[in-house]
């Protein structure tokens, strides 16, 4: 994807070098949805870059300044989603891509640069990007009921909560072994409605 600039950010493809950033927020996820892609070693973080560099699905954010990768955006079509994991990675770039105007979109930030607004900044230039360029009419996303910072970030977004999924899916065992099942909010805007808050905070 071309990058996407904002004033303190830049949205853009991995690089070899976000090894070490990558590392850094997902030795220990923050929330069970990404669990499952908890790495513990410099060599997994370097793998996945590899596989991240043409896959515009994962979108590394970055300081504008220092070009230090700081967290994640990622998105999908509906017509690519998995079964079993909302907020798993799908590759949307043009020669995947269904034909569907609906996107899910998801957030993995370093707590590190917690409080400054990169979260909303970032997706922010995200969703506008999708509507404005990529022709989507709605956007998405699922939040885990727990997860009071994604769910925070979403309503300063101007998305509206659709509903509560009880025992959506399941990212952990409990301790006997069982599935711990999430009960999941899902948020979502419309394009018009995205483009009515921006007339409006102009």
């Amino acid at each position: 994807m071309q990058p996407i600039e904002t004033s303190r950010l830049i949205l853009r493809n991995f690089a070899p070098s976000d090894a070490a950033g990558l590392l850094e927020y997902t030795v220990n996820p923050r929330v069970n949805c990404f669990m499952d892609q908890r790495m513990s070693t410099l060599e997994e973080a370097a793998a996945e870059v590899k596989k991240r560099i043409t896959d515009d699905s994962h979108i590394a954010v970055c300081l504008k300044d220092s070009n230090e990768i700081i967290g994640e955006l990622f998105g999908m079509t509906e017509g690519n989603e998995p079964e079993q994991k909302p907020e798993t990675d799908s590759n949307f770039s043009d020669s995947n891509r269904s034909d569907s105007d609906t996107y899910s979109i998801g957030w993995n930030f370093n707590g590190r640069f917690e409080g400054k607004g990169y979260a909303s900044e970032s997706a922010r230039a995200f969703i506008e990007h999708l509507f404005m360029e990529q022709g989507i009419r709605r956007i998405y996303a699922y939040v885990e009921e727990d997860n009071f910072r994604s769910q925070k970030l979403c309503e300063k977004l101007g998305m509206r909560r659709e509903g509560l999924f009880l025992e959506f899916i399941s990212f952990v065992k409990n301790e006997d072994g069982t599935s711990k099942y999430e009960n999941t909010y899902q948020y979502a805007i419309l394009k018009k409605e995205w483009l009515a808050q921006q007339a409006i905070a102009e």
